[in-house]
C-alpha cells in the first residue's frame, strides 16, 4: 500500500529528501533562466531541461513511495514535455525567423528582481500552510514554495513578454510548477488525470501555432502586441 501524501512528504529518508529538494530547486532555477533571458532558444532549452528534471522527480517518487504508475508518467513527461513540445515550438520558431524577445515590457534584470520577490512571497505562504498542516520542516514546504513560485513566475512572464512563443512557454512553466508540486504533495494522482494534462499541453501548443500564423498574416508580427491592430 502506497503511503498517504502527507505522511509520504513528512517521513522521507534523508537521501530521498535531498534528491527531491535538488530536483525541485534546480527546476525553479531554470524558470529564472527563462525569466532573465531574451533569447527564445534559451527559453526552450531551459524548459526542456526542466521537463526532464520533473520526469526524474516522478521516477524518484515512484521508487521511494512505491507508486509504479509514476514510472509511466516519468516516461511520458520526458517524451512529451522534454522532446515533443520543444520540437513543435522550435518548428514554429524556424518559420517565424524570430530568435529573441523584441518587445519587452520589463527588462530581464528587473524581471529577475521581481521574480525573487515572488519566491519570497511563495516561501512565506508555503511556510504558513506547512505549519498549519503539521508539515513544517519537511520537503512538502519546499514543494509548495517551488510550485507557487513557478506559477507566479509563469504569470509574470505572461505579463512582461509579448512574443507568442514566450507566452506559450510561460503557460508551460506555470503548468510545470503545478505538475512538480502535485508529484510530491499528491503522488497518488490518477494516471488518467496526468494523461489528460499532457494532452491539454499539446492542444495549447497547437492553438498557439494557429495564433502565430494568424498574427503573421494579418498583423505582420509574431508579437501579441499586434492583436491590438486586429481590434475593430
Amino acid at each position: 500500500m502506497a503511503p498517504v501524501a502527507g505522511i509520504f512528504a513528512a517521513h522521507l529518508p534523508p537521501l530521498a529528501d535531498a534528491v527531491f529538494s535538488l530536483l525541485a530547486i534546480t527546476s525553479l532555477l531554470l524558470a529564472f533562466v527563462m525569466l532573465g533571458s531574451r533569447w527564445l532558444s534559451e527559453y526552450m532549452i531551459a524548459f526542456a531541461v526542466q521537463s526532464w528534471l520533473i520526469a526524474l522527480l516522478s521516477a524518484a517518487i515512484g521508487f521511494y513511495g512505491d507508486y509504479p504508475e509514476l514510472y509511466g508518467i516519468a516516461i511520458l513527461t520526458a517524451l512529451f514535455r522534454g522532446l515533443v513540445l520543444p520540437y513543435l515550438l522550435s518548428r514554429i520558431l524556424r518559420r517565424l525567423k524570430v530568435d529573441r524577445e523584441l518587445h519587452e515590457r520589463l527588462a530581464p534584470s528587473s524581471s529577475l528582481v521581481v521574480g525573487a520577490l515572488l519566491v519570497v512571497f511563495a516561501f512565506a505562504v508555503a511556510t504558513h500552510l506547512g505549519a498549519s498542516l503539521g508539515l513544517a520542516g519537511t520537503v512538502a514546504v519546499l514543494a509548495l514554495t517551488v510550485m507557487l513560485s513557478m506559477k507566479l513566475i509563469g504569470f509574470l512572464m505572461l505579463m512582461v513578454r509579448s512574443e507568442v512563443i514566450s507566452q506559450v512557454l510561460a503557460i508551460l512553466v506555470l503548468e510545470n510548477g503545478i505538475f512538480l508540486g502535485s508529484q510530491i504533495l499528491v503522488p497518488g494522482m490518477p494516471l488518467l488525470l496526468e494523461l489528460v494534462i499532457l494532452f491539454d499541453l499539446l492542444v495549447v501548443v497547437a492553438c498557439f501555432g494557429v495564433l502565430v500564423r494568424y498574427l503573421v498574416v494579418h498583423a505582420g508580427t509574431s508579437s501579441t502586441l499586434g492583436l491590438r491592430r486586429l481590434i475593430g
